[in-house]
């Protein structure tokens, strides 16, 4: 809870009277009461449950996940007509082409050589190895599982009647009820908390007469997102080997090129499984039946070391699952709009509620997430951009959610080896962080990496983040060589200006991504923000400061200006010409950033008001929109945060299972880039007005109940 400063110091010469000590206590909490707007503990409950997903579309798919695996559940609790089981470690690549080793590919994923003068560009003769370099790893589908008839035609979506489908947020569970051929089935399906494990139960008349089975089949890896992701037609490509069978299991290894990887199938006693080889199972897949018992249930494992550990069950995963969630969703934070005059709160709660839920189910693995989460692949392969970690993983410190982000966040140190190696490629200092990744840390191609510059400072926002949770010296030291390598970088990139004497960031792409010019403002802005907190990082490891550091600090561009607005870069003064779109660069410069020295309060706020008047909304980002709540309520314009948030804009549309769906795809950065603004909005910030909910407008349509949130920096 953030509380405005109380001084408890007792007076001069001995310790507060009682009566002192009670009126101090009286003040702190009306204090409390006053600021949070409470009336007592929120129920996360019904906070949560009226926010359930009931979704009675056959083929639409839900996120069953544990943030490192997880599960796309369609209507009929499997993934009959539409559904991927994909998890952080599930990677695959092509064979290399023809006339390509694996020494000849340039780990670092460019051939370019010495400093950064403009895009990065491919020799002649290696557009086959670029193209690979940017399929190659990709996410890959790690199996489905299909209801099926055991005779007669394949089921289609019409099959299914008086289909009743609802996720149980609390619990985590999907249950889904229908008929088929005149009889009721119902499935209840869950993903377990700590293990890339899901389980399914199936109750109905047809199992007990044969009449339906589960097929479990593999694919060989694709890279379009379909109602499946994979080609299950090309057999020859990839084996699916039985290790062991017997006692109701079945244990399988899969080999997909030089991807291996295992999985595990246990059935309850009326559950039979039969393996690739058996009468009428093609050689890519498992069958389950269970005639003679109305109720089947399975549990099935997948794994990339093979398994060790038994399997628990699926009475035991469902108590897990219940567990996990329930222990979820009562701990961190929580926002509760229900009180609110504005008829629009229950949208609003629900995007937060909901996204809380897709961030934890998806996005809180071993690595960052891709755009698309772990549903799908996208246009970039599933592969994760570094510059978007901070969306997808910043909300976590805010709602006291850390350990879900630190594996994740972990990948800077993982990275580090390869991005010091760019660097120097590149004939610069420190580590260049790289641009699209995945597992193995090499850049896929594209003109824009090099110049892109506004992944560079994230570690040491995220390292801030940490230490304002754990400020420790543990956290300094987890945290110091990543700093002072990123921010060695930082202070070598520009390039002195020996005219004006300023350091310029020249060659720089901003986050719009609309080309190639110098002195781009969020950068300038980011870039005075984390060379000071690197000096004030080595300053708690009482360390001196670095002076090339303070230099070039000291001497950097002025943030371009025109009119009395900031503007994308100097070059660039049509900033606002013709309703603007794509990313709106220029807010960012106070929003996601706190104030900084060289970025003018009133400059800002002027910015974000003819941002919010000129931009064209409907041709931006899913994660603009959280970007422009920000940056509107550090300038005292809450009234424009709340209505960002709420924007009528295909952009800033979330559907029925509260995905962002402002990209080329289902869109999680803008999920969290909403739950780190609603954060911002109700607990506040360094700095912000000494009121409950000081991000929403005080007149008196919102009414704003919230807990357990960390203020922002």
């Amino acid at each position: 809870m953030h509380l405005p400063q109380l001084s408890f110091a007792p007076p001069k010469g001995g310790l507060a009277v009682p009566g002192q000590a009670v009126a101090i206590l009286a003040l702190f909490f009306c204090a409390r009461a006053a600021l949070a707007g409470e009336t007592g503990p929120i129920d996360r409950h019904a906070l949560v449950t009226r926010h359930n997903i009931v979704w009675n579309e056959p083929a639409g798919r839900l996120a069953l996940g544990n943030g490192e695996f997880c599960f796309g559940a369609d209507g009929t609790g499997l993934q009959t007509f539409a559904g991927n089981t994909m998890s952080h470690w599930g990677w695959h690549s092509f064979p290399l082409p023809a006339g390509w080793t694996p020494e000849r590919v340039p780990a670092t994923g460019t051939f370019q050589k010495g400093r950064n003068t403009g895009p990065d560009v491919f020799p002649e003769g290696t557009e086959a190895i670029r193209t690979w370099m940017f399929d190659n790893p990709h996410i890959m589908n790690l199996g489905r599982f299909k209801l099926r008839r055991t005779q007669g035609p394949e089921l289609v979506p019409a099959d299914l009647a008086r289909l009743s489908r609802t996720l149980d947020l609390w619990s985590g569970a999907q249950t889904a009820q229908y008929w088929i051929d005149n009889q009721p089935v119902s499935v209840v399906t869950r993903v377990h908390p700590d293990l890339d494990l899901v389980a399914v139960r199936v109750e109905s008349p047809l199992v007990q007469s044969g009449g339906l089975e589960i097929t479990l089949d593999f694919p060989y890896p694709a890279l379009k997102d379909e109602a499946w992701v994979g080609d299950f037609a090309r057999a020859a490509a990839h084996a699916t080997t039985v290790v062991a069978a017997g006692n109701h299991q079945l244990d399988i290894q899969r080999q997909v090129d030089e991807t291996r990887y295992y999985v595990r199938l246990i059935g309850d006693e009326g559950c039979r499984i039969d393996g690739p080889g058996a009468s009428g199972v093609p050689a890519h897949a498992v069958r389950l039946s269970a005639a003679g018992a109305q109720v089947m249930s399975f549990v099935c494992a997948f794994s990339h070391p093979p398994f060790t550990k038994a399997l628990p069950t699926f009475l035991e995963t469902q108590r897990a699952g219940a567990a996990h969630w329930k222990t979820f969703w009562q701990s961190g934070g929580a926002i509760d709009l229900s009180a609110s005059q504005d008829p629009r709160w229950r949208e609003l709660e629900r995007r937060i509620v909901l996204s809380q839920y897709q961030m934890a189910a998806q996005s809180a693995g071993s690595w960052p997430s891709s755009e698309y989460g772990l549903l799908g692949i996208d246009p970039w392969r599933g592969q994760f951009h570094l510059e978007m970690t901070w969306w997808h993983l910043a909300h976590y410190a805010l709602w006291d959610r850390w350990p879900l982000a630190d594996n994740a966040v972990g990948c800077y140190a993982r990275f580090a080896p390869g991005a010091r190696a760019l660097a120097q490629q590149l004939g610069y200092a420190g580590v260049k962080w790289q641009k699209s990744v995945g597992p193995e840390g090499r850049t896929a191609p594209w003109t824009g990496n090099q110049v892109l510059l506004w992944k560079q400072p994230h570690p040491i926002f995220f390292a801030e983040l940490e230490y304002r949770l754990r400020p420790t010296r543990q956290t300094l030291e987890k945290w110091a060589n990543l700093i002072q390598a990123t921010a060695e970088h930082m202070a070598d990139y520009p390039t002195l200006d020996q005219r004006t004497g300023c350091y310029s960031l020249s060659p720089a792409m901003p986050p719009s991504e609309q080309g190639i010019t110098r002195d781009t403002v969020f950068d300038l802005a980011y870039w005075r923000w984390g060379l000071d907190k690197a000096q004030e990082w080595r300053q708690r490891l009482e360390l001196p400061r670095e002076p090339h550091w303070d230099e070039v600090r000291r001497h950097l561009a002025p943030l371009p200006t025109l009119e009395g607005v900031y503007i994308h870069s100097p070059e660039w003064t049509n900033t606002y010409a013709q309703r603007a779109f794509e990313h709106p660069d220029p807010i960012g410069v106070i929003g996601l950033l706190p104030p900084v020295a060289g970025v003018d309060r009133d400059t800002a706020q002027r910015t974000v008001r003819k941002v919010w008047s000129r931009w064209n909304w409907d041709q931006c980002w899913g994660w603009d929109f959280p970007w422009m709540a920000m940056a509107a309520a550090r300038t005292g314009e809450p009234a424009i945060a709340v209505e960002a948030l709420l924007k009528a804009s295909p952009r800033n549309h979330y559907d029925i299972q509260g995905i962002n769906t402002g990209g080329p795809c289902p869109y999680l950065p803008g999920n969290g880039g909403l739950l780190y603004a609603a954060a911002m909005l109700a607990a506040g910030w360094d700095g912000a007005p000494t009121r409950n909910a000081p991000g929403f407008p005080t007149n008196g349509a919102w009414t704003v109940r919230w807990e357990g949130l960390k203020p922002a920096p």
